[in-house]
């Protein structure tokens, strides 16, 4: 079952693009953005992570910080941020266990792949209350910027 807005945001602690572990408690006392994405190197995941970075500022005037996760392999993750530019972290859901707590995992994605993070995004409040839930069935469609830049307001 997916996180839903008022719930307590599940705790987790992953490895990193530049391989150091990441917990969310690190963010405590801060505004999180949480995504959730397919897989590196795809299209709609490169256009939704670009998107994040070319807004950073809007972000951070927000005062938010964004992780984004997928359960590529950590190197995977770091050769794709480098590519990018990226300028927040990526984790590594390899385990898949954070993406199946947060209630964004498909069990079958496209050519027979199973295992893969749902399109998504969570807004973490400072005392770690989801304030804004969305998960997306169709991983063409990128979460509504708007409503996350709304609930944190």
């Amino acid at each position: 079952m997916a996180v839903k807005a008022g719930d307590k945001a599940p705790t987790f602690t992953l490895v990193s693009d530049t391989l150091k572990e990441v917990s969310l408690s690190d963010y405590a006392g801060k505004n999180v953005v949480l995504l959730f994405f397919p897989m590196a190197f795809t299209s709609v995941c490169t256009e939704e992570l670009c998107m994040m970075r070319d807004d950073i500022a809007t972000y951070n005037n927000l005062d938010a910080d964004i992780l984004a996760v997928s359960v590529d392999s950590p190197f995977t993750l770091g050769r794709f941020k480098a590519d990018q530019s990226l300028n927040f972290p990526l984790l590594s859901d390899f385990n898949k266990e954070v993406s199946r707590n947060y209630g964004t995992l498909y069990e079958e994605f496209v050519l027979g792949l199973r295992g893969v993070s749902k399109r998504s995004a969570f807004v973490i409040d400072k005392e770690g209350t989801v304030r804004y839930a969305e998960v997306l069935e169709n991983a063409g469609e990128v979460p509504d910027f708007a409503a996350i830049r709304k609930a944190l307001a």
